[in-house]
């Protein structure tokens, strides 16, 4: 006898293919980006992953390793590496904190500085280049899906985007 055929929603043929899956297709982009950046910042002899601890330095120069590795949604593993290479380079420069001698704040060096402002526009095309099969208001509507899938999500991640703490009688950035 056969068993009767169930039928499908369309919700459980939305992902039938790898191809159609979200995940998939955002590791794809990922991969892409990726590329994309090697390609037009190669000069640059740096990775996406340096330019981000370097742009949220740019913005919170000063602050203390953990904080900058949750600036960047890195872990704290792959933060310290970025930093000893970054700092290795002559791009940044880790101080002892005045509370606490074991934490090791970052700042950004004028190297550090000129490198920001020499790949930028580098960066900007890869940006370009990424977007460029979407229209101005399917680039707008993207962007702020990912925002919000991301902002959603973010605690399900291994390495949380986490804004600095602030301390009282601290700055934003949280140096005193």
């Amino acid at each position: 006898m056969n068993a009767p055929k169930t039928q499908r929603t369309p919700r459980d043929a939305e992902f039938d293919s790898l191809y159609d899956m979200p995940g998939h297709l955002i590791r794809r982009c990922h991969q892409i980006s990726v590329a994309l950046f090697h390609q037009e910042c190669a000069a640059y002899e740096i990775t996406p992953q340096q330019y981000a601890v370097l742009r949220v330095l740019a913005t919170h120069n000063g602050v203390d390793q953990i904080t900058a590795a949750g600036l960047a949604a890195f872990n704290r593993t792959t933060a310290g590496e970025l930093v000893a290479r970054l700092e290795q380079a002559g791009l940044l420069t880790r101080q002892d904190g005045s509370d606490d001698r074991r934490v090791k704040n970052l700042f950004i060096t004028k190297a550090g500085r000129r490198l920001l402002k020499d790949i930028n526009a580098g960066v900007h095309r890869v940006q370009e280049r990424l977007l460029e099969p979407l229209d101005k208001a399917e680039r707008r509507q993207f962007i702020a899906s990912l925002a919000r899938i991301a902002e959603v999500n973010n605690e399900l991640s291994r390495a949380p985007l986490r804004p600095p703490r602030v301390r009282k009688g601290a700055d934003v950035a949280g140096v005193t």
